[in-house]
């Protein structure tokens, strides 16, 4: 798949925004029971679905920054993904209704705890969120294709940067999709849902 670099950076600067604002506005302000609440017997709460992206996070951030600050090449007008890194993105991206086309399980290393703090996993992720926003900006520099960013669960396998923004970003809607179904389950009504008019 091609991609206009411009096109596809502002893309993915914009979901990542996107994802920050619903993290501030609307998770911040609830009580720690809706985010550690588990819709089902196995079933992930909110937070262990933050905290199992903000595992992914701390191999992933470090391994992008590593990666642009090597800087192999200019910026390139355009981008085409690999066939393995369009496999992982497409993989990964959920559906118009934010549901995951294949269930996966997780990596050990990244199945998150059942009892979590739930306002120390929420602040890590937005701290993590304002770290892709920095790097989306600092992959304007560089050749997308020619930075190459090891992937966690096989080091000697290595995707270009772009694959990896697109992989990275896919893997966080997705969960942050199941996250809000999980704060629903729990019985949260968004604000619109609230009020009733007599």
């Amino acid at each position: 798949m091609k991609y206009q670099t411009s096109v596809l950076l502002a893309d993915l600067y914009e979901q990542a925004e996107q994802t920050i604002s619903k993290a501030i506005a609307e998770w911040q302000q609830l009580p720690a029971d809706y985010l550690n609440a588990q819709p089902g017997e196995g079933s992930w709460s909110a937070a262990q679905c933050l905290e199992h992206l903000n595992s992914y996070g701390r191999y992933y951030l470090p391994a992008m920054e590593k990666a642009i600050a090597a800087k192999p090449g200019a910026a390139q007008p355009q981008f085409s993904s690999s066939w393995l890194g369009n496999y992982f993105y497409k993989l990964m991206l959920p559906d118009s209704k934010g549901m995951a086309p294949k269930k996966m399980k997780a990596p050990k290393d990244s199945r998150p705890a059942a009892n979590l703090n739930s306002a120390k996993v929420l602040s890590e992720f937005i701290s993590q969120q304002e770290r892709v926003l920095q790097l989306i900006t600092q992959a304007q520099t560089v050749d997308l294709q020619k930075v190459k960013v090891p992937i966690s669960i096989a080091k000697f396998i290595r995707l270009s940067l772009g694959d990896t923004l697109l992989f990275n970003t896919a893997h966080i809607q997705r969960h942050v999709a199941q996250a809000e179904r999980a704060i629903l389950a729990a019985g949260y009504l968004p604000a619109p849902d609230r009020f009733t008019l007599a």
